[in-house]
């Protein structure tokens, strides 16, 4: 530093660097966090409760050498802050931070180690794993000893950005899509592992932002009838210590250190990650489809006392973690990971609150899936629906008005919240998971499914929550594929270096007759048809359905069911796969477009088994093979192994449809070993049931039937009929 000096209130330091211009610091500003540029500088901010002093450190343009050190200057409400004159955008800077090094009271300040802003906008370069990048002396074992080694050259380093950088071939005012919730499709898949292999994308682009939003891309999965992708998560993650010595990686992402920036790995040009996602997200939208994140604000990849100093730990660990309150040394772990994020601290909770606003005003994604979502509702006393997480989410101008969707569990004390959170917010089902595996190889009871289509009332049927609220999903990132599902008894996790302990045991999946691939036909047929089961079982219930990508051209894991740690072709979706399952892909867009067609399949209220009062017919009627109505409570004792959902068109749709002239819907679903001559209900209105789909033969040929009339359902399938003035009149169109 050359000189200091000080003019009245106004603090200015000018700074020589080699090689470089002379830099003059002042004061600056403590809002907002992180850095930022205003075309003239550039203003650092960074919240530290109980750091002494922190210093700035300024990188070479490749991040390899730190050129100069700045003590920023202020201290203003526990936020340490200062103005760079003339520091431009793409400068590589980190922070130290100095503090005590005690760590039995939760202080684990470390100078000697080089600390990633957490409100930086972008990151640049890899982690290197060595000792040096712990805060004590790893070799020791003893987290009590500070380590005194510099970690710079170990450590990524955050790169100021301008937030007004063109944005390539992206419209500068990019168009919003809001797709209402009762019409809703989500499709879960990887940023990167979706388009790795796929030939339609250009090489250079394959398992990057760019990839994703090339046309044929977006173009596909309008196909499927999908509004909403759901990315897997796409902040800037590291990987753990064990994966790095099994020469494994974090595949899924589940692991972050950087809330604002997207991961610089998944970007054709690193140092554009921000411009390139951004661009991406454009793409989807002029498609109006929406781009949801899911995000991991539970947890950081610090790890519990013997993880890495990369962050948080170093900046204010007392701060950012939840600690045992009788040693402050260890971490609260109630998200299975090592350590918890503090939500309940003011500075904490404005972080994540902060990250979450600026995806949405500066990337225009349109919603979130929260990972482990119970832990951001966590007060000291446990689970609270009006914890401050929630209250602030609930009032916010810009969040409020998102898709907020809850993973609705943790491994904490009480931790399994599924069907409390407030409204306003969907949550995924697992219980829908379950249900409909269970039912389709004969280990779950009709009235559990039963339920479980009509969007869980049970669960969800509170406080003016809609059926949109049940997130419905047979298949996830976590957990077997669909073709795996029908393909696997068990699983199969050698590859992921645990003798096969990891992943759940319990996955509701029947391998239909041979344990993976096989050549008997019999066994293939099967398998197809469960897949189309499945599937449909998904598309046509009530509530939000979620597809897993590939699935509906029954990609395959080789039964892996916690693929996390395979960045490779057991991940990867295989686009051959494509022409290969046709028929499944023709199958799924069809039964995509139905949803679509007709509203009773999604409807915005939730269906009632009793008799409406204006109209004086149900909106919902289970159905006997016999045809009569089916009085559910008798399930409990003996549950049809085959069984009808009946939605009466003439019922309450929005409020305007009359009777005798709306359409009427009948699922039915049969997993019994045999077929069932199922009898085809009296319904209000006119005219015959017409086939719409049967997942034995996937037939599309006209057919129609009168009341009265059986149609026989075969083994393990499922039918959809409809009986509506419009069919009729098309069919009799067709028949002269």
């Amino acid at each position: 530093m050359c000189g200091r000096g000080f003019l009245a209130s106004y603090l200015l330091q000018e700074i020589c660097l080699p090689n470089a211009s002379r830099y003059r610091i002042r004061e600056g500003s403590p809002n907002p966090r992180g850095a930022s540029w205003d075309g003239y500088g550039t203003n650092f901010s960074l919240f530290s409760e109980n750091a002494t002093k922190v210093e700035l450190c300024i990188f070479d343009d490749a991040g390899e050498t730190e050129l100069q050190r700045i003590t920023l200057p202020e201290y203003t409400d526990q936020i340490w802050h200062g103005y760079v004159e003339g520091l431009e955008p793409g400068t590589p800077y980190g922070y130290r931070v100095y503090g005590p090094y005690a760590p039995g009271e939760g202080h684990r300040f470390n100078p000697n180690k080089l600390l990633l802003d957490p409100y930086a906008t972008a990151h640049l370069g890899e982690l290197k794993w060595g000792p040096e990048i712990f805060g004590y002396v790893m070799e020791s074992g003893d987290d009590t000893t500070m380590d005194m080694r510099d970690s710079a050259a170990f450590i990524p380093k955050c790169l100021v950005t301008d937030p007004k950088f063109p944005w390539n071939d992206a419209p500068s005012n990019p168009r919003q899509c809001r797709v209402p919730w009762d019409s809703t499709v989500l499709y879960e898949l990887h940023a990167k592992g979706y388009t790795k292999l796929h030939p339609d994308v250009p090489e250079q682009l394959r398992g990057t932002y760019a990839g994703l939003g090339q046309r044929r891309v977006v173009d596909y999965i309008q196909s499927l009838g999908v509004t909403s992708i759901e990315l897997l998560p796409i902040h800037t993650y590291l990987d753990e210590a064990h994966l790095h010595d099994m020469h494994l990686t974090n595949y899924w992402g589940y692991n972050s250190i950087g809330f604002f920036a997207p991961h610089p790995h998944y970007a054709a040009e690193p140092k554009q990650a921000l411009q390139e996602f951004k661009t991406m997200v454009s793409r989807y939208h002029d498609a109006c489809i929406e781009v949801i994140l899911d995000v991991v604000y539970n947890h950081t990849a610090e790890g519990n006392e013997r993880g890495p100093t990369l962050s948080y730990k170093g900046i204010d660990n007392a701060s950012y973690y939840r600690l045992h309150a009788e040693d402050r040394r260890y971490y609260i772990n109630d998200t299975g990971t090592g350590n918890t994020i503090n939500v309940t601290h003011p500075r904490v909770l404005q972080m994540i609150c902060d990250s979450l606003r600026y995806w949405v005003e500066e990337t225009h994604v349109d919603g979130f899936r929260f990972d482990l979502g119970t832990i951001l509702a966590r007060e000291p006393d446990g689970f609270d629906k009006g914890s401050g997480f929630l209250k602030v989410v609930s009032q916010d101008p810009v969040l409020s008005r998102v898709k907020l969707i809850a993973e609705p569990w943790d491994i904490g004390p009480g931790g399994y919240r599924m069907g409390e959170f407030p409204p306003g917010w969907s949550e995924w089902n697992d219980t829908f998971r379950d249900r409909s595996r269970g039912y389709w190889i004969g280990r779950t009871p009709s009235s559990e499914l039963a339920m479980a289509m009509a969007a869980s009332p049970e669960m969800f049927n509170h406080h003016g929550r809609r059926p949109w609220t049940s997130v419905n999903f047979v298949t996830a990132h976590d957990g077997f594929t669909m073709r795996d599902l029908v393909s696997y008894n068990d699983k199969h996790n050698l590859a992921n270096g645990e003798n096969n302990r990891d992943g759940s045991g319990d996955n509701r999946s029947w391998n239909c007759g041979a344990e993976g691939p096989t050549d008997d036909s019999a066994i293939n047929t099967l398998r197809d048809r469960q897949m189309r089961n499945l599937m449909a079982t998904l598309l046509l219930s009530q509530g939000t359905p979620m597809m897993l990508a590939g699935d509906e051209f029954a990609r395959t894991q080789n039964g892996n069911n916690n693929a996390y740690c395979q960045d490779n072709e057991i991940s990867w979706v295989d686009w051959s796969l494509r022409e290969k399952n046709a028929e499944l892909l023709r199958f799924t867009q069809t039964v995509g477009a139905l949803r679509q067609r007709y509203p009773m399949l999604r409807h915005s209220m939730y269906l009632h088994e009793a008799v409406d009062p204006d109209l004086g017919i149900l909106e919902l009627t289970w159905v006997s093979p016999d045809g009569t109505p089916a009085n559910r409570d008798t399930w409990q004792n003996s549950p049809p192994q085959c069984f009808g959902m009946l939605l009466d068109g003439a019922a309450r749709l929005t409020g305007i449809a009359l009777r005798g002239h709306a359409e009427s819907l009948l699922l039915i679903l049969n997993d019994h070993h045999e077929s069932v001559e199922f009898t085809l209900p009296e319904v209000s209105g006119e005219g015959a049931w017409h086939l719409l789909l049967d997942t034995d033969s996937f037939v599309t040929e006209e057919r129609q039937m009168l009341p009265g009339e059986a149609y026989n359902v075969t083994a393990q399938s499922l039918v959809l009929l409809v009986r509506s003035p419009a069919a009729e009149a098309a069919a009799q169109t067709a028949r002269a």
